[in-house]
């Protein structure tokens, strides 16, 4: 691929290396030139103690805002840079904050546990994170079940918690389940999840636009061996049915945004309505396309709500692209003209 820049006459090196380095790393090319750009940027995994547990966590970024992003049920914080989007995703946080994200106990790179701990035992992983880096205050942000670990957090903490982001959230994880069904039915359920771990099954509604892409569906199965064993996930989704922080919702008063896409699968819209609903002042934003995980689809827009949420400003993306490059032209020579196409003006 051949890139030539017609650069504006008052583009600043740094941003210009920025870019540069974001279209490289847009490209589908997986060969050996492809991992050492890779390799090169991704953050190192740190690990900080809380009581006999080790977690695991990376940094990145240098920005003056501390954000933390709060995992779901699963996360495996170095696979996860082979899933696509979510560096992207990290590096677009990282141009205006210090991003940090971690497995909690139990998950990915953290210690493995033999009993899963409860909720309130979980957000001690967010202290003991951000005492690690030395952060007296941060902005959350909270992604499915990690939405409630972060409510919780900012009623405990709300000394340590500026900004309260809540993406594809809910209160009440039981309410997942279908109505009427029977305990014997919903045991089976767990069953029939556990003997398909680690096949992509389980993440199949996370990812629901990748269903149908073998390719996508290897790397979501291997990021389900990696992140969790079979017993250790029944253990927490059992564990998950209890968490409900309904109750704590009015007493929330740190400033919340709370995001949901239309489409999601896996925790229906009508569940982050009802959160952001139950949090007094809450801002709520609804996109009409979109899975689950939020590392996918339009995460320019979605990045960008966080950051004008978090910093009262919006200068870190498409505004700056449009003063920074005049034109970008690259030649694939087979199909050039369909992938310009497809990636569009702005990009």
């Amino acid at each position: 691929m051949i890139i030539l820049l017609l650069i504006a006459p008052k583009v600043r090196r740094r941003r210009l290396v920025d870019l540069v380095s974001d279209l490289l790393d847009s490209r589908p090319d997986h060969g050996a030139a492809g991992l050492a750009m890779a390799e090169f940027s991704l953050p190192e995994t740190q690990y900080t103690q809380t009581g006999d547990f080790s977690i695991a966590y990376q940094v990145m970024g240098s920005g003056p805002i501390d954000v933390i992003l709060v995992p779901g049920i699963i996360s495996h914080i170095d696979h996860m840079h082979e899933l696509p989007g979510y560096t992207q995703f990290l590096r677009r946080m990282s141009k205006f904050s210090r991003v940090v994200t971690f497995d909690k106990r139990g998950q990915g790179l953290s210690d493995r546990l033999a009993d899963v701990p409860s909720l309130e035992e979980r957000i001690d992983d967010v202290r003991a994170v951000m005492d690690a880096i030395d952060s007296k205050r941060a902005a959350l942000v909270g992604f499915s079940e990690g939405a409630a670990m972060s409510i919780l957090f900012a009623t405990t903490y709300p000394d340590r918690v500026s900004h309260l982001v809540l993406f594809g959230g809910l209160a009440r994880v039981a309410d997942l389940l279908p109505p009427n069904l029977s305990p014997s039915a919903i045991e089976e359920r767990l069953t029939n999840l556990v003997k398909r771990w680690g096949n992509g099954a389980f993440l199949g509604n996370v990812f629901a636009s990748d269903v149908s892409n073998p390719e996508a569906v290897a790397r979501i199965a291997k990021f389900e061996k990696l992140a969790s064993s079979p017993g250790a996930i029944k253990a927490y989704i059992l564990a998950n049915r209890r968490i409900d922080v309904n109750a704590i919702l009015p007493c929330v008063r740190t400033p919340t945004l709370a995001l949901h896409r239309a489409t999601d699968l896996q925790v229906p819209v009508a569940l982050g309505r009802s959160l952001a609903a139950g949090i007094p002042g809450a801002k709520y934003t609804e996109y009409p396309t979109g899975d689950h995980a939020f590392w996918t689809g339009d995460i320019e827009t979605l990045v960008g709500d966080i950051e004008e949420f978090v910093t009262g400003h919006r200068d870190a993306g498409d505004a700056d692209l449009e003063r920074i490059l005049a034109t970008v032209m690259f030649t694939d020579i087979v199909d050039s003209t369909r992938q310009a196409a497809e990636i569009g003006d702005q990009r």
